[in-house]
């Protein structure tokens, strides 16, 4: 699958990949399918958070390789993983860079996914800055902000209620697994 972002068909000198476009639902379904390993950017260590949450869900309810990078978890270890400081310090290219800070630091985030060659840049659930998306879709990134990779990752693959959610459907539907 392509690693193309989902962006408008006009191009430029100054957006050389096209305008930034929030990529609808089959196209996150073919980012999250093609990926194999994610990094989370801003994981912590205390449960209460969001982005451990998270990666709870991923580390119990996905195939993919995990990275936790913050800092703070330098010697650490969460969930069973070690933290790393940077994006540059992992063992590999994460395909997804999630990012749980705050919308001013998404445009540092993009520069830094696209330096390592990461594919794609997910801002989590409440995190707007359209001027950080165009800026990862003008480095050759995909891009999403505003969506939580644990409920994207749950609503496609038929496990929504495993995490949390309740959705109140009652389905005949098979999980779907990564791969």
């Amino acid at each position: 699958m392509s690693a193309t972002p989902t962006t408008s068909t006009t191009t430029s000198a100054e957006h050389p990949h096209g305008l930034w476009e929030e990529p609808g639902a089959a196209r996150r379904l073919q980012l999250l399918r093609s990926a194999e390993s994610v990094a989370i950017i801003g994981m912590s260590d205390k449960p209460s958070r969001s982005s451990y949450f998270v990666g709870t869900y991923l580390n119990s309810d996905s195939s993919y390789r995990l990275y936790w990078v913050n800092p703070g978890l330098v010697g650490k270890t969460v969930l069973g993983r070690p933290g790393y400081a940077s994006l540059q310090d992992l063992p590999e290219v994460p395909d997804i860079v999630v990012a749980f800070r705050k919308p001013a630091d998404l445009p540092a985030v993009a520069e830094d996914a696209a330096a390592v060659g990461a594919k794609t840049m997910w801002a989590q659930l409440g995190l707007k800055n359209e001027d950080a998306m165009q800026r990862a879709t003008d480095l050759g990134l995909n891009a999403v902000q505003n969506r939580c990779i644990k409920i994207e990752h749950g609503r496609f693959h038929g496990n929504l209620h495993l995490g949390g959610f309740d959705t109140g459907i009652i389905s005949a539907k098979r999980q779907l697994i990564d791969r």
